[in-house]
C-alpha cells in the first residue's frame, strides 16, 4: 500500500478537520452515523451486507467515509491500492459541456497528484453530443476544466477487441484500443442515475465508459452495427444490464488484480452525467465516498446506502423502472465480485 507523505498527510488532517465542521451544514452524511450496521434493503442482493463475524468463507471489504472531500478521498485510495503499479488508467466520465453535477476537477486533481505515472481515460460517444468526435471530446475537456493532467481518449486511434470470457450473450467486445497501454486501472466513478441502466456505478464506468465509440458501444447497447443507432430499438432492462455486465467482465479479466474502484455518491440525479445540462436536479443529500478491489460488493454498498438513505425517492424509482438492480445478479452469477461484504467506516 502507498504511503502518504508527511506534508501530504498534515494537509489531509487539516481538510478533515474542516470537512467535519462543515459537514452538518452541508449534509455529508451527518444524519448517517450508522451507516456501518444500516439494514440491507435494497431488493435485489447481489452481495450480502454482513457485520463482523457473521461471514462463512471470504468477505469483500467495501470502506465507507461519509466525507466528500480530498483528504478523505486520498485516504480511501490508500486502503485499495495495492495492486495498481506501472502505468495506470484512471477512468473518469469527464461529462458532456458544462454538465452541473460531474466531479469536482480539484478533487479528482488532488488524487491523481498522488498516482505517480497517470492520466484520466474516456473514450468518445455513441450519440452525437460534445464528446462525438475525439476534436469536440477535446474541446469538451476544456470546458469541464479536465486540463490538470494528460487525458487519454481511448478509442482515438481505434479499437481493440477484449474476450469475454463466460457472458451472457457477447463473445468479445471493442474497446479503445489505448486501453492496453495501460498497467492497471482505478475505477473513479460518480455514482448516480441513468436512463437506461438505472444507475451508473462503476459497472457501467467501464462497460460503456471503456468501450470504443462506434463499436463497442453498439455492441454494449445491442443495437445495429452500421449507419446511425437506432436507439429507440436497443437493448433495455435485464439484457441491457446483461449486455453491460459482459462488458465490465471483459475490462476486469483483463486487468485482473490490477484494477481498483471508488464510487463517489454525491450530486445523485436521476440522470447521467451524459445529459449534460439537461440533467435533473439532485432531490437527495450526499453521501459519501466508497472504495473497494470488488466491482460487485462497491455497486451493491452503494445501492444499500441509496435505499436505506430517507430521501432516495426519485433515484430509487429511477433505478427500478430500468430494472436497474440486474445489474448486480447479473455480476454475482458471472462471479465478478464478492458474494459478501463488509462495510467498514472510516472517519
Amino acid at each position: 500500500m502507498k504511503l502518504l507523505s508527511r506534508r501530504t498527510f498534515v494537509q489531509g488532517a487539516a481538510l478533515s478537520l474542516g470537512a467535519a465542521a462543515l459537514a452538518p451544514r452541508l449534509g455529508f452524511g451527518a444524519q448517517r452515523q450508522d451507516t456501518a450496521v444500516l439494514p440491507q434493503k435494497t431488493p435485489v442482493t447481489g452481495s450480502k451486507k454482513i457485520t463482523p463475524g457473521q461471514a462463512s468463507g471470504s468477505v469483500a471489504k467495501v470502506y465507507f467515509s461519509p466525507f466528500i472531500d480530498e483528504a478523505s478521498l486520498i485516504k480511501l485510495y490508500n486502503l485499495v491500492n495495492e495492486g495498481i503499479y506501472g502505468k495506470v488508467a484512471i477512468k473518469v466520465h469527464t461529462g458532456e459541456p458544462n454538465g452541473p453535477n460531474i466531479l469536482p476537477r480539484e478533487l479528482v486533481a488532488a488524487l491523481q497528484k498522488t498516482i505517480p505515472d497517470s492520466a484520466i481515460v474516456e473514450t468518445n460517444t455513441l450519440y452525437e453530443g460534445g464528446r462525438y468526435t475525439t476534436e469536440g471530446h477535446r474541446k469538451t475537456l476544456e470546458v469541464n476544466g479536465w486540463t490538470f493532467c494528460p487525458v487519454d481518449i481511448l478509442d482515438e486511434n481505434g479499437d481493440v477487441s477484449l474476450p469475454v470470457r463466460d457472458g451472457f450473450h457477447l463473445k468479445e467486445v471493442a474497446m479503445g484500443k489505448g486501453i492496453t497501454d495501460y498497467d492497471s486501472m482505478l475505477v473513479l466513478t460518480h455514482f448516480k442515475g441513468h436512463s437506461s441502466g438505472g444507475f451508473g456505478g462503476s459497472m457501467k464506468n467501464i462497460a460503456i465508459g471503456c468501450a470504443s465509440g462506434q463499436v463497442g458501444k453498439r455492441q454494449v447497447h445491442g443495437t445495429n452495427m452500421e449507419g446511425k443507432p437506432e436507439f429507440g430499438t436497443s437493448a433495455k432492462k435485464e439484457l441491457f444490464m446483461e449486455l453491460m455486465a459482459d462488458s465490465a467482465k471483459a475490462v476486469i479479466d483483463h486487468f485482473g488484480k490490477h484494477i481498483t474502484y471508488i464510487n463517489i455518491l454525491r450530486n445523485i440525479s436521476v440522470d447521467c452525467d451524459c445529459a449534460g445540462t439537461r440533467a435533473h436536479t439532485p432531490t437527495m443529500k450526499d453521501i459519501g465516498i466508497l472504495a473497494s478491489n470488488d466491482l460487485l460488493a462497491i455497486d451493491q454498498a452503494a445501492c444499500d446506502l441509496v435505499f436505506a438513505a430517507p430521501d432516495s425517492k426519485d433515484v430509487i424509482e429511477r433505478i427500478e423502472s430500468r430494472h436497474g438492480l440486474r445489474q448486480l445478479s447479473a455480476m454475482r452469477e458471472k462471479k465478478m465480485g464478492n458474494p459478501q461484504y463488509e462495510l467498514v467506516v472510516v472517519n
